[in-house]
Parts: structure tokens; C-alpha cells; sequence
């Protein structure tokens, strides 16, 4: 695989161009996916934060829920962030009526187990594999990871939750780290897990 590797960004809804910057920001080349043409180009993806019923239908609308799980399935590293945590639980424990996941990680997600918009803050959190000082994670209407299968790597937790995780190629986290001025958890997904050789953290 070539050294600045191919990432999409999910582009139906929510936070794109805040995850398009910093994809930019550590090297990859980056493409907005809407189609099918388009998911197939990339070496990665990531599911961006937003409204996680929204995207999965737009995913069912833009007939790209299935040819996403195919890619799943066979190996496509991708990163979900708060939304994107959602979609890629094999469970939720909330599930609204008709919702579905793309699936893949081996974990239950119960969504806004946070409270509401009003509710949103901010933590310092320490990330397995992210070298440096603790990464500063922002959580709005954020989802919990409340339980993992043997195969789920826990890669942070917030006291007793669990708000990151790692499934293979699948890295999912319940803060948007698009958010946080901080670029080292794309670099992390981009170098570790994309290209998959040893991360280089400042």
C-alpha cells in the first residue's frame, strides 16, 4: 500500500469536514464518499459523528449499506467516531425502531447514554496505542460501549465506560476526536491501522 493512503469520509451526514481536515493534516488523501464508485476507491474510512438513524437511512437510500458491509467484511479499516461508534456495534441496546448497523465490532453500544445535547462536555482521556499526553475527548450525545466480546481490544474507558475500542482493522470511539484540535487519533487510525505499521506520535 502506498505511503499516503486512500481514506474516505462517509459524506451523508454529520461531521465531514472536520474529519476531512484532519485526515489532511497527517497525510492521507482524502475523498468524500457518497457512492458506491467511491467507497470502492478508498483503503479506508471513516463514519463520522452525527445523527446515527439519519445515516442509516441515507446508507439504505444511497444503496451503500450493503456494499459498506461487504467492504467490512472483507477487511476495510475503518474509524467511527460517536455516530460512527454506533453503526459499527454488532448490538445496540437501544435500537430505534427499523435501525440497522454496517456491524463489525464484536460489542453492545447503547446510544445517548449521556444525556441530551445540553448535556455534552468535555474529558482528557488516555488512548491505548496514542502516545503523549491524554487525548482531549469531546462528548456530544455521545453512545457507551456496555459490553465487548473476547476478540474487542478496549483502548480507553472514561472511569468505568468504555469509550474507545479496537476490532482488527475497526477502531471506534464514543468522543468526536474531529473535534478536539488534536490530530493524533487519525494519525493513530491512518498509520497503525490503514497502513498498518507503528504509529509516530509526537
Amino acid at each position: 500500500m502506498a505511503a499516503s493512503p486512500t481514506v474516505g469520509v462517509l459524506a451523508l451526514q454529520g461531521d465531514v469536514v472536520e474529519h476531512v481536515r484532519m485526515l489532511t493534516t497527517v497525510g492521507a488523501t482524502v475523498v468524500e464518499v457518497r457512492r458506491e464508485a467511491e467507497l470502492a476507491a478508498v483503503d479506508g474510512l471513516v463514519l463520522p459523528g452525527g445523527e446515527s438513524t439519519t445515516i442509516d437511512r441515507l446508507l439504505r437510500t444511497f444503496d451503500l449499506m450493503g456494499v459498506l458491509r461487504d467492504r467490512v467484511v472483507a477487511g476495510m479499516p475503518v474509524l467511527g467516531s460517536c455516530a460512527g461508534m454506533i453503526l459499527l456495534a454488532d448490538r445496540l441496546l437501544d435500537r430505534a425502531p427499523g435501525q440497522q448497523t454496517v456491524g463489525g465490532i464484536d460489542m453492545t453500544v447503547e446510544r445517548n447514554a449521556f444525556g441530551r445535547q445540553v448535556d455534552s462536555f468535555e474529558a482528557d482521556l488516555d488512548v491505548a496505542g496514542v502516545d503523549g499526553p491524554p487525548v482531549h475527548g469531546v462528548f456530544i450525545r455521545a453512545p457507551r460501549v456496555v459490553d465487548v466480546g473476547s476478540g474487542v481490544e478496549v483502548l480507553s474507558r472514561l472511569g468505568d465506560t468504555i469509550v474507545a475500542v479496537r476490532h482488527g482493522g475497526l477502531l471506534a470511539t464514543a468522543f468526536h476526536p474531529e473535534l478536539g484540535g488534536d490530530d493524533r487519533v487519525h494519525r493513530f487510525f491512518v498509520e497503525s491501522v490503514v497502513i498498518g505499521r507503528p504509529a509516530t506520535m509526537p
